[in-house]
């Protein structure tokens, strides 16, 4: 490539340096004039975050990248590249393991990188990642590609520092994210980031952006296993109480009688055993937040102590009749219909109103499509990193098969899934591979049936002689009264399933003849 013709490549870059651009597609324009400046099959984009590289844009390498976590530590190249004072090249016949080993788009068998050089990248005056290139092909890199690629270096640095600067208010949501990270560390609790990239995902994580900076009661609705209380850390995070403790109590692990002292504490003697004062979660969680799971299995007799602390802040610990002012924002989570749960007796509707005040509904993993992918690879790092293996890969059969299941048990069942199959794989292979591609047979998964034939759903009853018109309105009425029934006569979350407008929503049911709200 002549000079010239390298000016023009870069000219797109420079202009984009002061536009409004999303960082997602600002990053894949960089990648994009990587590859075609340099004879390469795969280049990354990598951020320094804590102890980890962490994949923010890809191109050539496989889905699954982005979900994993490369510990510095562990991947010799990556460190000598952060080490480097410039960019560094890799010989073919360099001993240090490729962490792209069997990840290259598009391959089939067990071909590593031969070729490989990068650079780090340095914003602000601080390292902040690694910019890496990858070719398949001996050869494909000389020592006068490294002058060219010091040059991209200092525009790739420049356009992650405009990045950083448009997207300074996503920066400062991630900064208390990782405060509140640090009060996990020190209960012992390991580090899980919510990833997804589906649109039912970024719909759920706007909807944490946006309640997470208030003080409002979160209700977090959805099945087993999709991550209720990952959501719960989140708000957390993004919350003013972020530098403050959050306290967790799953209310279906204790028995009855133990709920009141672990909620509101108790003083000594309270009851056999109690031979000291203690304090409940409540208190513990004075100024922060309180997340409880399962909230819908509190005992009656619970429910009422925790309505009067909903109310005014105040508590009374068991065998106590001192009262203690504690200030606390109350996350909760379940995979019951509360709504049901008050029809039926075992919730009080008082307390259920106070605990709904902005519903959260948690996608299941099959609504969230290619995301399965991405926490795939996020699972498969885990486990590489455990077991010491040199690169673990799905293989295209294993990922179609991830895609296909139904996943009942959502994001949980995936992670013992893809625990289990590695060990499954590694048990068939000896000796044991430097490289392990777990195959669809290692998943085991059920063969995706054939989908039934879509039929349209029977109309309710009604007379012969009902039009079109009036036929349609049953429908509409019908499925408007269901959505509300769901959301416990929710209009705002009845609109928000339902993807209307809850003002639009009011004057159709309206038309229709159903209740709403004056």
């Amino acid at each position: 490539m002549t000079t010239s013709e390298w000016l023009r490549t870069l000219v797109p870059l420079v202009a984009d340096l002061p536009q409004d651009i999303p960082e997602a597609e600002r990053y894949r324009r960089l990648l994009h004039t990587l590859r075609t400046l340099f004879p390469c099959d795969a280049v990354a984009l990598l951020r320094l975050e804590g102890d980890s590289l962490l994949p923010l844009a890809t191109d050539g390498l496989s889905r699954d990248t982005l979900g994993r976590r490369f510990k510095v530590a562990e991947h010799p190249r990556l460190k000598a590249l952060l080490d480097a004072p410039g960019p560094r090249r890799f010989a073919p016949d360099s001993p240090l393991p490729d962490p792209y080993d069997g990840l290259v788009d598009g391959l089939h068998g067990h071909l590593h990188v031969h070729d490989c050089m990068g650079c780090a990248l340095q914003v602000e005056g601080k390292a902040w990642g690694v910019l890496t290139l990858d070719s398949l092909r001996p050869g494909s890199f000389s020592d006068a590609h490294l002058d060219v690629l010091q040059a991209f270096g200092s525009l790739a640095s420049a356009t992650v520092g405009a990045a950083m600067r448009i997207n300074r208010l996503a920066q400062l949501a991630q900064s208390e994210h990782l405060r509140a990270e640090s009060y996990r560390r020190a209960a012992g609790q390991p580090e899980r980031p919510l990833l997804g990239h589906s649109p039912a995902f970024k719909r759920l994580l706007k909807d944490i952006d946006l309640v997470g900076a208030s003080d409002l009661t979160v209700l977090v609705t959805g099945e087993t296993g999709v991550g209720k209380e990952l959501v719960a850390q989140a708000l957390h995070a993004r919350s003013p109480r972020a530098d403050r403790p959050l306290v967790s109590l799953n209310c279906a692990a204790l028995p009855e009688t133990l709920v009141e002292s672990e909620l509101f504490g108790h003083v000594r003697g309270a009851f056999t055993g109690a031979v000291n004062d203690r304090r409940g979660k409540f208190e513990l969680a004075d100024g922060g937040t309180l997340f409880l799971d399962e909230v819908g299995e509190l005992p009656l007799a619970v429910q009422a102590k925790l309505l009067r602390v909903l109310q005014s802040g105040q508590l009374q610990r068991l065998g106590s009749d001192r009262e203690h002012h504690v200030d606390v924002r109350l996350i909760v989570a379940t995979n019951r219909d509360l709504a049901a749960e008050v029809r039926a007796g075992r919730l009080r509707a008082d307390i259920y109103h106070r605990l709904s005040v902005y519903p959260l509904p948690v996608p299941a993993l099959r609504e969230r499509g290619r995301d399965v992918l991405l926490l795939s690879g996020h699972f498969l790092e885990d486990n590489r990193s455990r077991l010491g293996l040199g690169g673990l890969r799905l293989d295209a059969a294993a990922q179609a098969a991830l895609l296909a299941y139904d996943w009942p048990g959502n994001v949980r069942e995936l992670e013992h899934l893809i625990g289990r199959s590695v060990l499954k794989a590694l048990g068939r292979q000896q000796p044991r591979p430097r490289i392990l591609t777990l195959t669809d047979l290692d998943l085991g998964l059920p063969q995706a049936q054939p989908a039934p034939i879509a039929r349209p759903a029977p109309l309710p009853s009604a007379p012969s002689a009902m039009g079109l018109r009036q036929r349609v309105e049953a429908v509409e009425r019908q499925l408007v009264q269901d959505t509300l029934e769901r959301h416990a006569h929710n209009w705002a979350s009845a609109a928000r399933e339902l993807q209307v407008d809850r003002a639009n929503l009011v004057r159709l049911a309206k038309r229709l003849g159903l209740h709403h709200p004056k």
